[in-house]
């Protein structure tokens, strides 16, 4: 992802702070890299944990990359309605509604 395709805030940083986007960029990479999860298992997971932080700006971020990188509008709504039994109703409505945002625009 190219620092113009970053969220506004993240490229805020990006762009006032090269060496601390870098670092962090880099260390995604290695913990990317340091499993045997498969792309698409990862970008579920990643997800999946935006939902449970409650960050909408990073469920919509993996959302995006989630539909570009070929995933189904579906499946990235599972991921909300399997938060209900363990976060809750009102955080898994919450997160189908971000997905949502993006999928139904």
């Amino acid at each position: 992802m190219s620092k113009q395709d970053l969220p506004s805030g993240a490229g805020e940083v990006a762009e006032q702070y090269p060496d601390v986007w870098n670092a962090y960029a880099e260390l995604g990479r290695v913990c990317a890299e340091a499993g045997p999860l498969d792309a698409r298992t990862r970008r579920l997971v990643k997800l999946a944990l935006a939902v449970g932080a409650r960050s909408e700006g990073a469920v919509h971020s993996h959302v995006r990359r989630g539909l570009e990188e070929g995933e189904s509008a579906e499946a990235l709504k599972q991921v909300a309605m399997l938060a209900i039994p363990t976060l809750g109703l009102p955080s898994g409505v919450a997160a189908l509604t971000w997905i949502e945002d993006i999928t139904e625009s």
